[in-house]
């Protein structure tokens, strides 16, 4: 017996309308771009992807010896869908000794990555057509907005202030809104938080929820401090419950291993707060199925615990950081005093540098005009070689002239052989 041959017509086919209308990472977009351009022999210094290129950041010995360890102990099989406890231990004691937070085992929910904890901290807060608050520039705010159905707030930020929210900026829209969503060190800018400016907006979320009723919900802070061991100088990360402790039962915190400890496909990442929330995180996740790996969380508890093994990887890991965020900053700044267009923030956490390329509307040798950020960023990529993400990617409009480079995938020789092309490819523009 023949049976009929079905060809979908997938050009017909419907989805969801949140699938249909969901834009990708802007960023990932670009960064493989870049690396199809590598790929075909092209030289270039890419400073696209917020993550570590292990030939020049490897991750620490001992938590790599330990991974290898609990697999040969054959620890494959299904973790806790909160987490190893001792994985949670650890992760207490490492908030205590290192942050001066103090959270119980209960208070702590661990996955893959970051991302599943902002996603279940959005799905378990959230209704749809919530409001959700965040400044621009943001990573990945919008995009977890349209997920879940909540309406984003986006509020502008100023390069004066070092693209970090202030509490004018702030208060007009938190009247209404379900959650605030913060990072410090944020990305994309590499820059942090005042404790004056942190404080403040702390007081206007304690204010918003001492005006609502039991009835309603309360405004709830996300603080995302993944980067909150790479800050530089005399920069110093502030965190909520530091500065106002009645915000305790009102704040959730992202957290983990991927960019204190360059392990970005480890994937191990934690979140902590009040433990009604974090039960409610874990209910979501647990039908997800978005857990780390065992040998991972087995080997990461350990690790944790090595107070030497940490600081003996962190002195040298932090010092190339800076010293690769300090060449980007130097070059820009040494451009700009040349009187060429650009310009930088000095970099304070994190692995980003955030800088200015001021050459919008400006005609390339052929005649085309650099209309927008997108526009520049291809531009600057053939001409110069050097890869960068438009802030357009994080909120902010087309027009924007602001950027941010990220270091963790490129060697400081590579960085700096990258001014005189940049340099080069600006002075072929005509006004």
């Amino acid at each position: 017996m023949e049976f009929p041959i079905f060809r979908a017509n997938f050009k017909g086919m419907k989805v969801s309308n949140m699938a249909a209308n969901l834009i990708g990472s802007e960023i990932i977009k670009i960064g493989n771009e870049v690396n199809e351009l590598i790929r075909n022999g092209a030289q270039i210094c890419n400073l696209t992807i917020g993550d570590f290129d292990p030939n020049h950041y490897p991750i620490p010995k001992e938590l790599q010896e330990g991974i290898t360890d609990a697999y040969l102990k054959n620890n494959t099989n299904y973790p806790p869908a909160n987490g190893e406890m001792s994985l949670r231990k650890s992760i207490a004691d490492f908030l205590l000794n290192k942050g001066n937070l103090t959270y119980s085992t209960d208070e702590i929910l661990v996955a893959g990555g970051s991302r599943p904890l902002i996603y279940a901290t959005y799905l378990a807060l959230l209704d749809p057509g919530d409001k959700v608050v965040f400044p621009i520039p943001s990573w990945n705010n919008n995009h977890y907005c349209h997920l879940t159905g909540a309406v984003p707030v986006m509020v502008a930020t100023a390069a004066e202030n070092n693209f970090m929210p202030t509490a004018s900026d702030i208060a007009p829209h938190l009247k209404g809104a379900t959650l605030l969503s913060l990072c410090s060190p944020l990305n994309p800018t590499g820059t942090m938080f005042t404790q004056k400016d942190l404080a403040e907006i702390c007081d206007l979320v304690i204010a918003e929820n001492a005006s609502r009723t039991v009835e309603e919900k309360p405004l709830y802070l996300m603080y995302d401090q993944v980067y909150w061991t790479l800050t530089f100088g005399d920069h110093k990360h502030y965190d909520p419950i530091h500065l106002r402790p009645t915000l305790r039962n009102y704040t959730i915190y992202i957290d983990g291993i991927s960019k204190s400890f360059a392990a970005t496909g480890v994937r191990v990442g934690w979140s902590f707060g009040p433990q009604a929330v974090i039960d409610k995180m874990k209910a979501i996740l647990g039908h997800v199925g978005a857990w780390a790996p065992k040998a991972e969380q087995i080997a990461t508890a350990v690790f944790l615990k090595n107070d030497e093994a940490i600081e003996n990887f962190m002195v040298p890991f932090k010092s190339q950081i800076k010293s690769s965020l300090d060449a980007l900053h130097t070059g820009f700044q040494n451009l700009k005093s040349e009187g060429i267009p650009v310009d930088s923030i000095e970099p304070m956490g994190a692995i980003y540098l955030t800088v200015k390329v001021d050459i919008q509307g400006m005609k390339t040798a052929d005649g085309k005009v650099l209309e927008n950020s997108m526009d520049i960023t291809s531009y600057i990529l053939s001409h110069a070689q050097l890869a960068m993400v438009p802030f357009s990617a994080f909120g902010l409009t087309k027009h924007s002239e602001w950027f941010r480079l990220s270091v963790g995938a490129a060697n400081e020789a590579t960085i700096l052989a990258s001014f005189e092309r940049l340099k080069k490819a600006i002075a072929e523009l005509n006004k």
